[in-house]
């Protein structure tokens, strides 16, 4: 057993048993690797990657690798769960070097953390065409020992990149449609989504071409179309990370709490928008399946359900064509995955339901994938985010919103600092994740303390993570690390940056958020596949936004039927909506408002 015993996460436990001599991310690995002048073997993961369970069996459980790392290198092992400002950086690194990135990520780095070579998944021996670890081990080693002054200079090289990198002249003007078109191009129109294989659900994006206007058959088609495959699981609700090919078919089986926070997000905003059932359909599984499957006893909300089971990535989720048959026979069958070839509205059939049912019941009688049970502050806002529009949209999930509402204030200590997780002091996606989902939790069950405690975070912000341009990552008194880390894109989740805009909109700092846009905008124009969370905060910008006082919480079921991309709910006196500097008179009538608020 190695240091890993010791930690709180199941990714970095599920390593504590290797003959590998792991270090946690501490100085004290850093000191070992100075004090023995050793490069750092750095492998950053998480617990539901398959290919990371992979490298696991394949190469740090046996012996003869294991020997090479304890002799030559200082290993360590981190959660990019739990770490993402050292992922960041390093996840840059790899990309400069290789061109491509993913997980694991293998890197080499110098005593003082500069990186001079980098992998992602290695085989144990040459295979395919890549180099097997062992010899990349020995290689790396030599290196170091044999051509230091190359390695010192690759090792500043890309240190200057990484510092340097991104940097821009703010926007003077924010033209959205742009952006839009860029992103339209590379719709897939058979298919829906955007490029080919593979397919990650672009729900960021298509809240901006919603929001946008003008690309509705884009946003239903793809929305339809994600939800009818394989990568939404039909018996269970919840979507699986990715789509390895182009159709939606066959998934990365692994389910994440900010996959379905931002899928059930966008397709309730949906079902507001177009009143299409099957879109509010998908958004209460998904929620459902939440709640069932990713919910701490205390509120909390746990990150994530492996890929694999049984030592089989997807077992626990394939179906035999005698099972399909028979409980679920007007759906489609192909590589052992249901889906739904036509209609996507059998779902609502007395057939389609009870025959979920029955498969569901059989599938519990499986071996589960396992769970991390890591509560990340960060994705938990993002989730209360989605249950909180959620409960305004269909009157129902308020006990959810309050319990992880009250479950994150335990986090947040008198002066407004937030814990990640554990010990880990809280990021700029937790400030602003936590935010954001406190602010729409107020807005969902009338609870002051929420809305001040967000005050209380975007203070914190404003305070310590502030840049020239936007926010960085890290405080200005957390660990420094080789660089500050500033994570600009909206990929698999949005960027603290881009979720801080949104915040700030909804707590009347208009100056500050138009800055950050501002700061950040020219990278959208560029690279607008990647800014959607931050371009869906250019609409609000730019927008109309209506500022909606309610005196019952009642009126929320008006306010909730209507497609509101950009509103703010707050409780007084009197309910009216105002645009700007212009105001509704004052009503007790739910029509009027639905009235105001349709105008």
């Amino acid at each position: 057993m190695n240091r890993l015993a010791q930690e709180t996460s199941p990714y970095l436990l599920q390593h504590a048993h290797n003959p590998v001599d792991w270090y946690p991310w501490s100085d004290e690995a850093f000191a070992r690797a100075r004090s023995e002048d050793k490069p750092v073997f750095l492998s950053i993961g998480y617990s539901a990657c398959h290919w990371c369970h992979v490298m696991e069996r394949e190469s740090f459980e046996d012996e003869q690798i294991a020997a090479i790392l304890n002799e030559k290198f200082i290993s360590i092992k981190v959660d990019r769960e739990e770490r993402p400002d050292v992922d960041s950086i390093y996840m840059q690194a790899v990309q400069m070097m290789t061109g491509h990135g993913g997980w694991p990520m293998s890197m080499f780095l110098l005593p003082d953390g500069r990186p001079f070579y980098a992998g992602t998944y290695f085989p144990p021996d040459d295979r395919y065409g890549v180099p097997g670890f062992r010899r990349v081990l020995l290689h790396v080693a030599e290196a170091y020992r044999s051509r230091r002054s190359d390695v010192e200079e690759a090792g500043s090289e890309i240190q200057r990149a990484i510092g340097g990198s991104l940097q821009v002249e703010p926007a003077t003007s924010i033209d959205l449609d742009g952006p839009a078109n860029r992103i339209a191009q590379n719709y897939d129109h058979v298919n829906g989504g955007f490029g080919g294989a593979p397919k990650f659900p672009p729900s960021m994006t298509l809240d901006f071409l919603m929001q946008h206007g003008g690309f509705d058959d884009i946003v239903t088609h793809t929305l339809t179309k994600m939800a009818c495959g394989g990568m939404y699981d039909q018996v269970g609700g919840g979507f699986h990370r990715y789509s390895v090919d182009a159709h939606w078919l066959v998934p990365h089986f692994e389910k994440m709490l900010y996959d379905n926070a931002l899928l059930a997000r966008v397709y309730t905003r949906a079902w507001q928008w177009k009143k299409d059932r099957f879109f509010a359909h998908i958004a209460n599984e998904v929620l459902a399946f939440v709640e069932r499957e990713l919910t701490s006893p205390d509120g909390g909300f746990y990150s994530s359900l492996d890929a694999d089971s049984e030592g089989e990535e997807g077992k626990f989720y394939l179906w035999s064509r005698e099972e399909a048959s028979e409980f679920l026979p007007t759906y489609a069958l192909d590589e052992n995955i249901l889906h739904i070839d036509g209609d996507p509205n059998i779902v609502f059939t007395e057939e389609a339901m009870r025959g979920k049912c029955k498969l569901y019941g059989k599938r519990a009688e499986r071996v589960r994938p396992a769970r991390d049970e890591k509560i990340l502050s960060g994705w938990n806002g993002w989730m209360l985010a989605a249950f909180s529009e959620a409960s305004i949209a269909f009157g129902k999930y308020e006990d959810v919103v309050r319990r992880n509402a009250d479950f994150l204030l335990t986090r947040i200590d008198a002066n407004g600092r937030i814990t990640r997780h554990a010990k880990i002091d809280g990021l700029l996606e937790d400030y602003s994740g936590v935010a954001w989902g406190l602010t729409l939790a107020y807005e969902a069950v009338n609870e002051p303390r929420y809305l001040d405690a967000a005050r209380k975070l975007v203070a914190q912000v404003i305070e310590r993570f502030s840049d020239d341009a936007g926010f960085f990552d890290t405080a200005i008194d957390q660990e420094k690390l080789i660089t500050r880390p500033k994570d600009l894109f909206d990929n698999a989740t949005p960027s603290g940056n881009s979720v801080m805009a949104d915040v700030l909109l909804r707590h009347g700092n208009r100056d500050l958020a138009q800055h950050t846009i501002e700061s950040i905008f020219p990278l959208a124009e560029r690279y607008s596949s990647g800014f959607g969370h931050l371009l869906c905060a250019a609409e609000w910008l730019t927008g109309k936004p209506k500022d909606i006082t309610i005196r019952r919480s009642d009126f929320l079921k008006v306010i909730g039927e209507v497609y509101l991309p950009h509103r703010t709910i707050v409780y007084g006196d009197v309910t009216h909506v105002c645009v700007g500097n212009v105001c509704s008179a004052p009503t007790e009538d739910p029509q009027e408002l639905l009235r105001s608020l349709r105008d």
